[in-house]
Order: structure tokens, then C-alpha cells, then sequence
């Protein structure tokens, strides 16, 4: 059986889009082939990297990347996950499907959080809708 190959694409990919790739390896790799990068390189969002580790997922090995370095990878479906990302988003050649469907961005929420625990907490949250997002895989990014 042939996986789905799956491109999350964010902004800086630190944070979202790494967490949608670290969910998606370790929830649907049985049909999906999971990657992500940005329109920009911004390193990992070590808050990311900590949340994802209280939920058992592990995406400390990861590292930011260029949407250019995965130019040879034939993506089936590419999910913009944020606004940005969606609306610079190049086109994709073969048969890629643009699924835009954006999460709130955490460290613009942690902003202005007054404690460590407040500002984690929206990593947190965040993080959640994402695992949500990806146990529906691939139903819901069907158009």
C-alpha cells in the first residue's frame, strides 16, 4: 500500500507544522508519510519540543526546514498550517492538494502569558487540536 505523503507547511517551521509532522509519525504512520517545513527557517520552538515530549511524542531530533529542501518529495496533500503559509504558498507540481487549515500560533499567544505554566498552557491547547486534527487522517482532507 502506497502512504499518503503529507507536507505541513507553516511560516517558520518551528512549531505547528512540527507538531502536526511529530503527531502524524507517531499516530498515522500506517498510512501516512509524514514531513514538514516553512516558507522560512526559524529552529525549533523548544516550548513545541517540550509539550509534544509531556504527550509522549518526541520531536527533539527534528530540525526547521526550507520547503525548497523537499523539493524532490511528490506530496499527495500539502496543509497550510497557518495563514501565512497559505497565502504565500507556491504551487506544487504533480498532483499535490493545497488543504489549508490553520492553528492558532502559540508563542504569539505565550506572548504576553505572565507565568511559564500560562504560557505553556497555550502550546498545550494548541498542540491537542493538532492530535485532534490528525486522528481524522486521511478523511479529512478530503475536499
Amino acid at each position: 500500500m502506497n502512504k499518503l505523503k503529507v507536507l505541513f507547511l507553516c511560516t517558520g517551521n518551528s512549531c505547528r507544522s512540527q507538531m502536526a509532522e511529530g503527531w502524524t509519525k507517531a499516530l498515522r504512520s500506517d498510512v501516512i508519510e509524514a514531513y514538514s517545513a516553512g516558507i522560512e527557517t526559524h529552529g525549533m520552538n523548544s516550548q513545541a519540543v517540550k509539550v509534544m515530549a509531556e504527550a509522549g511524542v518526541d520531536i527533539s531530533g527534528h530540525h526547521s526546514k526550507l520547503l525548497t529542501d523537499l523539493l524532490d518529495v511528490p506530496f499527495d496533500l500539502v496543509v497550510t498550517v497557518c495563514d501565512h503559509a497559505h497565502e504565500t504558498c507556491p504551487v506544487f507540481p504533480d498532483k499535490a492538494v493545497i488543504f489549508p487549515h490553520g492553528f492558532d500560533d502559540p508563542p504569539a499567544l505565550a506572548r504576553d502569558a505572565a507565568t511559564d505554566e500560562e504560557a505553556l498552557n497555550h502550546y498545550r491547547r494548541v498542540r491537542d487540536e493538532i492530535r485532534e486534527f490528525v486522528l481524522t487522517f486521511p478523511g479529512s482532507l478530503e475536499k
